[in-house]
């Protein structure tokens, strides 16, 4: 989403390293659908014991059956649809029922404040959860340079209301097969990422 300075300095730790591939791979998938190529490079991913590791391992099953086209049919039903999809993965629109509100012009102002400014060829509101989640994983990356007191803000402020909701609506819209797995990626991110915040407050 984002066309930032990157940060020149010493390399970001290990959890901040994982912390930005979770974000960025959870924006990639629901940014659009995934090709055959990344569907194969999927099934191949393992998991752990733990929650995430076993939520991993299930979309990777998923990734085993899917087939590229039939995803992105769902993809399109789910997300696009004619007229709209089942989901409107907006912030604007879970927090006030409707498109470009409040909560889009509160991001572009914080957006604004680090520097961030949109792609080029990106055209939909920045509030889309895709491109809210790229712009955790730029931090986590260092990418862009903030402190986690900044990083807890960002995401308190037009994440941590609405995100989860999302991934639960999104486990059950009705078109939804492949991508109930990415929602329990999601759902488990955000809810970690809600708890280490609060606890390093």
């Amino acid at each position: 989403m984002t066309d930032s300075q990157p940060r020149t300095g010493p390399a970001i730790d290990p959890l901040d390293a994982a912390r930005s591939e979770q974000y960025r791979f959870v924006a990639r998938m629901l940014a659009a659908p995934p090709d055959a190529a990344l569907l194969d490079q999927i099934a191949a991913l393992g998991g752990d014991d733990s929650a995430m590791g076993q939520a991993f391992a299930a979309l990777a099953r998923a990734a085993k059956q899917a087939d590229a086209d039939k995803v992105a049919r769902e993809y399109f039903e789910v997300f696009v649809g004619v007229g709209r999809g089942e989901l409107l993965p907006y912030a604007s629109f879970y927090l006030t029922g409707f498109l470009n509100e409040r909560p889009l012009a509160e991001l572009r102002s914080d957006l604004a404040r680090l520097g961030v400014a949109r792609a080029t060829g990106r055209h939909e509101p920045e509030d889309h959860i895709a491109l809210l989640f790229e712009v955790m994983a730029d931090m986590a990356a260092g990418e862009i340079a903030v402190d986690t007191k900044t990083q807890a803000a960002f995401f308190a402020r037009h994440i941590a209301p609405w995100a989860a909701q999302f991934f639960d609506d999104l486990a059950i819209a009705p078109s939804a097969d492949f991508y109930r797995s990415l929602a329990e990626i999601g759902r488990l991110l955000t809810d970690i990422e809600s708890r280490a915040f609060s606890l390093a407050a």
